[in-house]
């Protein structure tokens, strides 16, 4: 694997990390959190096989923008835009004041996650 795809795998797995500990918590768990780390999660797993594609990106946060980038090199992929689009929002929707996410969606962004993931690692060649 190149370095910097291996750099961004790390950086995914870091925000894996946080989310599945998030869910774990019983009292009071940060919902938005867990949402925010799903979307990063997600992101940097997109960057990190563009990268191995040598596919040039942009900053961006846009997960199906990032996804249609990624299509030339895993075009099975093409699965996941339901589940990218929901993950993209978090980005920026519940960072702010204004929206709160709920259990229900955090959850939900995690299963979403965790099935990018599996994909993502899969198409890395790394462990799932």
């Amino acid at each position: 694997m190149k370095p910097i795809a291996a750099e961004w795998v790390a950086k995914a797995e870091g925000d894996f990390a946080m989310m599945e500990r998030e869910c774990q918590v019983q009292d009071k768990a940060n919902y938005d959190g867990i949402c925010f780390h799903a979307q990063q999660c997600a992101e940097k797993y997109l960057k990190a096989r563009l990268c191995e594609a040598d596919v040039p990106f942009s900053k961006i946060h846009d997960l199906v923008a990032l996804l249609e980038q990624v299509l030339v090199a895993e075009p099975a992929w093409e699965t996941f835009r339901e589940d990218l689009a929901y993950l993209s929002d978090f980005a920026v929707t519940f960072r702010y004041p204004g929206e709160s996410s709920d259990r229900e969606s955090a959850l939900d962004a995690q299963s979403r996650c965790q099935l990018f993931r599996k994909a993502a690692r899969n198409a890395l060649g790394l462990k799932t």
